[in-house]
Formats: structure tokens, sequence, C-alpha cells
């Protein structure tokens, strides 16, 4: 396959996207000495799908929670195109867990963050309701967590953080305790949600696999401290589906891929 599918590292959005985010110099030093993250510089675009791609340890759930403005950067800034910290907001972040309120059933789970902006009730119930019928829940608004898979509670996790319409979409390793053939569909779902609604997405990923399959960009780290090391495009039409994930570029995107990160793990 044509290399052409991988840029050189430029850190900046990919098809010349403008820039919603910026990143400039940033570091994240722990109150026990730990340098979590260093020198960081990126440019994360309008209606982009990237991924961190890197080993456990690395620094991107810590660099997530620092644009997202759950942590502070111990140097360098972090600056959004609409004035920070304004445009924070127009944010939704999906954890590792789902972390959903366990008395509550999942109309309710997801109409959170607008009874938090005191939404109408009956709008908000209305809003909720159309974003568990695009993550495909419909018909379960009134279950409850403990009768949920963990696919569907992911669902239910993503739903919340778009309930606002976010400008951009933080997810950390959302998917990562599923099983295979679970992910492999969230994966296709998250990609259509991205298609339709068309917010900036960063995925926090240890998965090659997973990173290829959703990105336009990557984003490489390195461990100890966490540095960006690689920053390539995935020049791969969209949609994507199991023909794509059993192409012979998309094995070869793969590769490319796994290679870059093994140079940045032997950094």
């Amino acid at each position: 396959m044509d290399t052409a599918y991988l840029s050189k590292p430029s850190t900046k959005p990919a098809g010349g996207a403008t820039s919603l985010v910026s990143v400039r110099r940033v570091s994240k030093q722990f109150a026990n000495g730990t340098l979590a993250v260093r020198d960081v510089d990126l440019d994360l675009g309008t209606g982009e799908f990237i991924s961190l791609l890197g080993p456990s340890g690395c620094g991107k759930s810590t660099l997530l929670r620092m644009i997202a403005g759950l942590a502070s950067p111990s140097s360098g800034t972090i600056e959004w195109r609409d004035g920070a910290p304004d445009a924070r907001p127009d944010l939704g972040f999906v954890f590792q867990d789902p972390t959903l309120m366990p008395w509550a059933n999942a109309l309710a789970n997801v109409m959170l963050p607008l009874t938090l902006k005191h939404v109408p009730k009956r709008e908000a119930q209305a809003r909720a309701a159309e974003m568990l019928a695009l993550v495909g829940l419909k018909g379960f608004e009134n279950s409850y967590p403990r009768e949920l898979s963990g696919g569907m509670k992911m669902r239910v996790s993503i739903a919340r953080a778009l309930v606002m319409r976010p400008k951009i979409l933080l997810m950390d390793e959302p998917f990562a305790a599923l099983d295979e053939i679970t992910r492999h569909r969230l994966n296709d779902d998250l990609l259509q949600l991205w298609w339709k609604e068309r917010f900036t997405a960063v995925f926090v990923t240890h998965s090659v696999f997973e990173s290829v399959y959703l990105s336009q960009r990557i984003v490489v780290m390195a461990a100890r401290p966490g540095r960006v090391m690689a920053d390539f495009s995935v020049d791969a039409p969209y949609p994507r589906d199991d023909l794509f994930r059993t192409s012979a570029d998309y094995a070869s995107l793969c590769r490319l891929a796994s290679g870059r990160l093994k140079e940045a793990i032997g950094s």
C-alpha cells in the first residue's frame, strides 16, 4: 500500500480544519514529583476524529483531563478558539467506566446535564429520549443500570455526554472493558454519531486496531514522561465498516501505526 496514508508529523488538524483547541508546551507534574506529561504541542481541529494512542502510563488520560479542565497544566497553555474557559461548557466527557447513577433510570441519567443547567423538565425529557434513540436505546428509557449490559451502559454514558450537543467529545478508553464483538459494534455506532453530529472527537486508546478504524488522525505518545512522538493522518474514506476491517489497506495501516507505536515505546 502507498505510504501516503501517513503524513509527516505535524500536530496540526487534518484536511485544513480550523483549530478548536490549541495545546502549547503543556507539562504536568504531580505533587509526588512524577512528570506525567512534558512539552506537548497539539491542535485539535473542528470536526476531526483524533485518537491518542500509547501504552498505559504515557499520559494520555492526563492530557485529556487537562483539555477538559479537570486538571491544570503545571506549565504551558490550552487555548480554545472561542476563549477559555467559556468554551468548556460545549464539551462532553466519556470516562472508562459509565459512572451512571444506580438509583436513576436511563432517561434520568441522560437528563442529568440538562437538569444541572435548569432546562425545563419536559424539554429535558424530550432531548434525553431523542439522544437515547440516537444511540440505539429507544425503549430502554425506564431501565436501570443494573438491568443493562456493559455495552448498553456505555451507550447511556455516551448519550449523556452528547445531550448538550457539545463541540468536542473527549473519550477515555470507553470500550476497553468490553468484549470484542460489543466493542466493534460500539465503534461503528460511535462513527455514525460522529458523522451525523460532526463534533470534534478525541479518543484515548492503547489499541492500534481501534485507533486506525476510528480516526482521521492518530497521535502517538511515549511514556515517562508522556510526550507526542508521532502525529499522522489515516487517509481512509468514511463510512468504515466490516469490509474495511478485513481489507488489505486496513492491515497495512495497522502495521504502519504499530511501527510508530513501537518506536515510541522504545524511545
